[in-house]
C-alpha cells in the first residue's frame, strides 16, 4: 500500500486525509498490470486517455515508477501509424475490443509525458518518449479540417470521421499545447503545431458550429475550460450560464442532461476547470459532494449516482474516476507539475489565426 507519507500533498479538508489518499494511490496499483498497464478496472477494458489520466495520479503521489510504467505500455503498444486503439480488453494489447482509433485518445498521451517530466524532472525519459509524441501528434493532425476543428476518429480500416466533437478538440487543444512544450524543453520548434492549435482554439472559441451539437454532456460545457481553450471572462461567463443545468448541489455534476446520473469523473474535472479559473472554493465544494462516491475499502470511486433511485450506478470503480479525483486535489493543494499543466499559464500558446472568420 502506498504510504501516507508520500501523500501528504493530498490531504484537502473533507476531501481526502492522508491515510485515504494512500488508500486510494494503493487502489490504482492494485488494478495496475505488471507490464504497466491500467484498465479502467481488471478484466475491463484500458483505453489511452483514461490509462494516461490514471498514470498521471500515479505521479502527483510519487509513484513514478509505477507512472513511467504506464507510459513505456504506450510507447511499445503504439501502432506504426502513431496512433493506439480505442480499448484494449484487461490493458493485453493482443486483445483489441474497439479497434476504432480516436483522435484525443491519441492526442492524451503529451499531457501525460508532459506532466511526468515536470514531475521528476527525468531528461532521458523525455528523450524516449518524444518519438512516440510525436507520432501520436503528426497522426491527430492528419484529422484536423479546414476550420480547425480535429476530426473524430479513423474507423480500423483508415476511414476517416470527420466530424468533430468539442470535448475531443478542448482536449486535444491541451494536449497540443503540452506537445508544443515539450518540443521547446528539447529544442524542436514545431511550427505547423503552433498554427493547428491556434486554429483549433479559434474553432472553439468562435464557432461552435464546426462541432457536433452534445450540449446535453457537461463535458461539452466544461472542457473547453479544462482544455486551456477558454480563460477569464469567457471562461466565467461559460460556467455560470450553465451551472443549475448540470451541478446538483450535495451530489455533484450530471454527465447528461436531463438524466439523473451524477459522475465523479465530470465532478472531478469540473473542479480542475474551476480551479483553472481561480475558483478554489467552488471546485472544492464540487470534491466535497461527490466523496459519497468513494469507496472505503478500495479507496476508488464509483463511476457514477443515480439520485432519483439512490443507487450506484455503474456498479463498478473505476481507475480514472480515481485519477481525476487526484489530480483535482493535487491542483487544489498546489502540486507543480499539475498546477503547470493544468493551470496553462506557461504552456505554448499557438498562433491564432488573424482574421475573423
Amino acid at each position: 500500500m502506498s504510504s501516507p507519507e508520500r501523500t501528504e500533498l493530498l490531504v484537502l479538508a473533507g476531501v481526502l486525509t492522508a491515510d485515504q489518499a494512500a488508500r486510494t494511490v494503493s487502489g490504482i496499483l492494485a488494478v495496475q498490470r505488471p507490464d504497466g498497464a491500467i484498465p479502467w478496472f481488471r478484466r475491463h477494458h484500458l483505453d489511452p486517455w483514461d490509462h494516461t489520466e490514471a498514470a498521471m495520479a500515479l505521479d502527483v503521489a510519487g509513484e513514478h515508477e509505477a507512472a513511467t510504467r504506464a507510459y513505456d505500455w504506450l510507447a511499445r503498444h503504439q501502432n506504426e501509424d502513431g496512433s493506439w486503439y480505442a480499448a484494449y480488453h484487461d490493458g493485453d494489447p493482443g486483445d483489441v475490443t474497439d479497434r476504432g482509433r480516436e483522435s484525443n485518445f491519441v492526442a492524451y498521451v503529451a499531457v501525460g509525458v508532459w506532466h511526468h517530466y515536470l514531475s521528476t524532472g527525468d531528461d532521458a525519459f523525455l528523450d524516449r518518449m518524444w518519438p512516440c509524441v510525436y507520432a501520436a501528434i503528426e497522426w491527430v493532425l492528419r484529422l484536423q479540417q479546414p476550420g480547425g476543428q480535429i476530426g473524430w476518429k479513423r474507423e480500423d480500416d483508415g476511414t476517416p470521421v470527420d466530424d468533430a466533437l468539442l470535448t475531443g478538440s478542448s482536449s486535444i487543444h491541451h494536449a497540443l499545447r503540452c506537445a508544443l512544450a515539450i518540443a521547446e524543453q528539447r529544442e524542436e520548434p514545431q511550427p505547423d503545431w503552433e498554427l493547428a492549435v491556434g486554429a483549433l482554439r479559434h474553432a472553439i472559441r468562435r464557432h461552435p458550429e464546426r462541432f457536433l451539437d452534445k450540449n446535453r454532456y457537461s463535458m461539452d460545457w466544461y472542457y473547453p475550460v479544462l482544455g486551456g481553450a477558454l480563460r477569464g471572462a469567457e471562461a466565467k461567463d461559460r460556467i455560470e450560464a450553465d451551472w443549475e443545468k448540470f451541478v446538483v448541489p450535495g451530489l455533484g455534476v450530471r454527465c447528461v442532461v436531463p438524466n439523473p446520473w451524477v459522475t465523479g469523473g465530470e465532478s472531478a474535472e469540473l473542479a480542475l476547470a474551476l480551479w483553472a479559473m481561480g475558483e478554489s472554493d467552488r471546485a472544492l465544494t464540487i470534491l466535497q459532494d461527490i466523496q459519497h462516491l468513494r469507496d472505503p475499502r478500495t479507496g476508488l470511486y464509483w463511476t457514477g449516482y443515480v439520485f432519483e433511485d439512490r443507487a450506484v450506478w455503474p456498479e463498478e470503480l473505476t481507475t480514472w474516476t480515481a485519477g481525476s479525483v487526484l489530480l483535482a486535489v493535487a491542483a487544489l493543494g498546489g502540486d507543480e507539475a499539475t498546477c503547470q499543466v493544468f493551470g496553462g499559464g506557461l504552456l505554448p500558446s499557438g498562433v491564432e489565426p488573424d482574421c475573423c472568420a
